[in-house]
Parts: structure tokens; sequence; C-alpha cells
């Protein structure tokens, strides 16, 4: 073999190998049934039926990295979205907790790719501080139907929770908020809202600084990840691996700041896709 030729034989097994390497993660079209609730700013449903928050923008971008991958949002609710899954209306749900009553179910789960806390707000009062928020028993409580709270143990049944606290549900950060605000003691003395959308909303509310009381401790800090059904569209590996071009040329990071998040503690020199 003359060298030109050889040559030319190294360019063409140099070209396939880098060929491969940027292969998308699926050779073939495929889609993923994505399960959305109303969990902002990480996620909720737009009224054309789209994910929006830090949901939508990642899987905007991922449908961008891996054409041959497209997502269809479900539109499920806090305390539906284990009966939708269980009978098998979609495939991955993101940013989840596994103690958020997953590890009960066979569910392919991810390493942690997100992170927030929770905390206490009350009406800023003369003389009050943070120990106002210590006995929440004898407080007037508003909370989100579905959600997982340290204070009441994980527990999501509202008539067990009546009948274990002074407790009114909602669906809305904004709505507890405003509750707060009303100064109605025998409704709302004590919302518990995310870090995140705190800190979105004072942005937008800064005058709420001076009216508001949040708690120094928060009710619970979590580590959130991507809950995937076994057998089924994409793995929790497979997401992973989708998500490592975002990891590695720190658009994700960006994403998650973006929306006033954080990632867990050691993610990005830790990430490796499966």
């Amino acid at each position: 073999m003359s060298a030109k030729a050889h040559i030319r034989k190294l360019q063409a097994i140099l070209a396939a190998a880098i060929m491969l390497a940027t292969a998308p993660v699926y050779a073939n079209e495929t889609e993923i049934t994505v399960g959305v609730y109303h969990f902002p700013p990480i996620a909720s449903v737009d009224n054309s039926g789209e994910a929006t928050g830090l949901l939508g923008d990642l899987l905007h971008e991922l449908e961008q990295t891996h054409p041959a991958v497209s997502f269809r949002v479900f539109h499920t609710s806090p305390k539906r979205r284990y009966l939708d899954f269980d009978a098998g209306l979609y495939d991955v749900i993101f940013f989840e907790s596994p103690d958020w009553g997953w590890t009960e179910r066979e569910v392919d789960i991810s390493r942690p790719v997100l992170a927030d806390e929770e905390l206490y707000v009350a009406l800023k009062k003369p003389g009050r501080d943070s120990s106002f928020f210590k006995d929440l028993q004898s407080r007037s409580i508003v909370a989100i139907s579905g959600y997982h709270y340290g204070f009441t143990g994980y527990e999501t049944d509202n008539s067990v929770l009546e009948q274990r606290f002074n407790i009114e549900f909602s669906d809305s950060h904004t709505r507890n908020i405003k509750l707060i605000k009303a100064d109605r003691p025998s409704v709302a003395e004590v919302a518990i809202v995310s870090h995140s959308y705190l800190q979105r909303h004072l942005a937008r509310h800064p005058e709420d600084w001076d009216k508001l009381l949040i708690s120094s401790e928060p009710d619970q800090r979590y580590q959130l990840s991507i809950i995937a059904r076994e057998g089924g569209a994409a793995s929790a590996d497979e997401m992973l691996r989708l998500l490592a071009p975002l990891v590695d040329n720190g658009r994700y990071r960006q994403l998650v700041e973006s929306w006033g998040l954080t990632l867990p503690a050691g993610f990005l020199t830790g990430f490796e896709a499966p």
C-alpha cells in the first residue's frame, strides 16, 4: 500500500470515529413523554400545554442538542402524578426527590441534578422573629395540596393533615403569599414557599422585604432527580446522557442559575455521563 493510500485509510478511520463520537444518543426518532405539574419556578404548564420554567427551557435545549429526540408534555398535578405514572401516561418526570413517594414504586432514579429548599413565611410584626415558626401546630398554615413538606413528615393526605394541623390548601404560592400579607390570622399565619420562588417574588416586589418574616431555617432541603419508568422510553441513565452535553458546555448551569436555583454540591466536578 502506498503512503498516500495509507494516509487516506487513516483519514477515513478517523472520520468514522468522529461521526460515532458525535452521534446523538438516539439514532432513531424517539418521543419521550414528560409528566409536568405546577412547581414554579422549576416547572409548570402554560395555556398551550407547553412546559415552562426551568423545565421548559431545558426541554427546548435538549431537543436542539439531540434532533432525533422530542418531548411531549403530559400535564398532571401534585396529587395525581403517581396515579398517572402508574397508569403509564408519561415516561419520565424531572426534578423530583425520591423521598416524595417514589421509593415505593418500581422506578429508575438518576443522581441528583438540582437543589432547592423551602422556607416558612409569615407577616413581619413588632417583636416577631424566627421563633414564631417553632410551634407550627399552634399556627394557621396555608400550603399547596399534594406537596411534600418536612413539618408534616411528607404526609400528603389532606384529611390526615387537617386532623393534625390548622391547615388550608391552595394550588399557588402567589395566593399563599397574598393570604399572609392580608393579615388574617384565622386563615393563614404561616406559608411554606420555596427559596427560588421567594427570591423571584421579592425581586418583582421588593417592598415585601419589609412585610414578610422569613425563617432562618428551612422546612426542608431537597436534591432533585429524574424519575424514569423501568423499561420505558428512556432510562434515568439515558436521560443523563442526553443532559451531558449541556453540562459539559456550561449551558445547564446557566439555565439553573437563571431561575434562581442551584446545583447539588459537587455536581459539576463529579458529573460523568453513565
